[in-house]
């Protein structure tokens, strides 16, 4: 019971911060390069556009930074034994995200915040980079603690100590799951932020609210939306053939392929029965899954039952299976959403390609509200993929989930601590949706009344 619970209560506080992760990286990055065209070509719309969109982006990183450091504190709490096995290999890059890349990004988000007025214009555009580059690293290096349980390396079991001890730091910091998961989570961050530029952009072009402002910004959005997309795909192919050599499991179980097949096919959607153990109908692309797992149409994916039998021979006894319509679903919302994003963000480039001066459609404008929810929904959906589909390991074939959790904390204490969590956490949602709902209507800055004269803003129209 303590176990179910702990794993519920990390869940929680995991997928609630990896909702603020995203949008952060994103953003920082697009607030950067608004507050570059603001200096290279000193037009006061792109100022206005990067204190805009940079308050939004302040309020996310706070909030965000708050969720991160208490989910820190379950490892000791709910998950001590885990924490006393992994301490050796988690301690350097955690110590060197903290130290040097939350550090870097912090210190120059601080001297952005309040450097407008007090540094020269190039010196504080450079802060922004930098703070947008911390964001960056401190990812990297959470990812390679997070890929070296998903795929051990650079390390040896200590038997006689309990726990696993870092012999090579350099293959924690290239494992090949940290390079793909970077590249996947990075554009996965830029899709985000993508979409979340384009429905509040959309959202005051219905109502004529400062077009000349949110025409530019609906624009950099379908942008970076349509290459965020195309890097998500790209990187997501690499990663199902990653994730076939290294977790096999974990493909089949995001299948539900019980017998291997070779080739192998994809399916849609599937209705199975109760215990989901087999199939009652389903729509099938042929020979995708094998193209996804190895690369050739006719590549062989092993099936749950072979695998089973064989972890069983290597581990002893136990069900070595995840659960099957969750990481089946959430695989296939991933994906989907993902597609949606990228279908989204083509029509919009159509429809305000060069040459389209037509007023952009009422149901493109609330089309692009609505697509704020798929890159949060896309997101949550992978991380409980990724982290479900490892199941029943929590260091992939060294440590196993139950072995991890603390021996001394009972589940009346999980109980409490979780119930406690989780009304915090509902209270920041509120705070964090208030302020952004405040500074979202409230919209940009007015002019500035000092800089190159421009003509004055348009009359509210949805043009293109």
């Amino acid at each position: 019971m303590a176990v179910d619970l702990a794993r519920w209560q990390f869940a929680i506080t995991t997928v609630y911060h990896f909702l603020f992760v995203p949008l952060t990286i994103g953003m920082a990055f697009l607030v950067a390069g608004m507050q570059t065209a603001w200096v290279r070509t000193s037009d006061d719309r792109y100022l206005r556009m990067t204190k805009f969109w940079g308050k939004l982006f302040l309020i996310n990183f706070a909030i965000g930074v708050v969720t991160g450091i208490v989910q820190e504190f379950q490892f000791g709490m709910n998950w001590s034994d885990y924490s006393r096995f992994v301490g050796d290999i988690f301690g350097a890059p955690l110590a060197i995200e903290g130290l040097l890349a939350f550090f870097l990004e912090s210190t120059f988000l601080g001297l952005w915040i309040f450097g407008w007025d007090r540094l020269p214009k190039k010196v504080h555009l450079a802060t922004i980079w930098l703070a947008a580059a911390g964001t960056m690293l401190s990812a990297y290096f959470i990812l390679a603690a997070n890929s070296w349980m998903q795929h051990p390396v650079g390390s040896v079991v200590n038997d006689a100590a309990g726990r696993a001890e870092l012999k090579d730091f350099g293959a924690v910091l290239t494992n090949s799951t940290a390079v793909g998961a970077f590249a996947h989570t990075i554009t996965a961050c830029f899709l985000t932020a993508g979409l979340f530029v384009l429905a509040i952009s959309a959202w005051h072009l219905r109502k004529g609210n400062h077009t000349g402002i949110f025409r530019p910004s609906i624009r950099i959005a379908l942008v970076t939306t349509l290459i965020a997309a195309l890097g998500v795909i790209v990187s997501g192919d690499m990663q199902a053939r990653l994730m076939t050599e290294q977790q096999p499991m974990k493909m089949a179980a995001a299948e539900a392929l019980y017998d291997t097949a070779a080739p192998a096919s994809f399916s849609l959607f599937t209705i199975g029965t109760l215990d989901g153990r087999h199939e009652v109908w389903s729509l099938r692309v042929p020979r995708v899954l094998s193209f996804m797992a190895t690369g050739s149409l006719d590549g062989k994916v092993d099936g749950i039952n072979e695998l089973q039998a064989a972890s069983e021979q290597t581990y002893g006894p136990g069900l070595y299976t995840p659960n099957i319509p969750a990481t089946y679903w959430t695989f296939r919302l991933m994906i989907g959403l993902g597609f949606l994003a990228l279908l989204l963000s083509v029509v919009g480039l159509w429809l305000t390609r060069e040459r389209a001066r037509r007023p952009l459609p009422r149901w493109y404008l609330t089309a692009g509200v609505i697509g704020l929810f798929l890159p949060f929904a896309a997101n949550s959906a992978g991380w409980i993929f990724t982290e479900m589909g490892r199941q029943p390991w929590l260091v992939f074939g060294v440590l196993r989930t139950a072995d991890g959790v603390s021996p001394t904390v009972g589940s009346a204490s999980v109980w409490t601590s979780m119930i406690v969590f989780t009304l915090l956490y509902g209270v920041l949602a509120f705070v964090e949706l208030r302020l952004m709902a405040r500074y979202v209507v409230a919209g940009p800055p007015p002019p500035s009344t000092v800089g190159p004269v421009r003509a004055p803003e348009p009359t509210p129209s949805v043009t293109y």
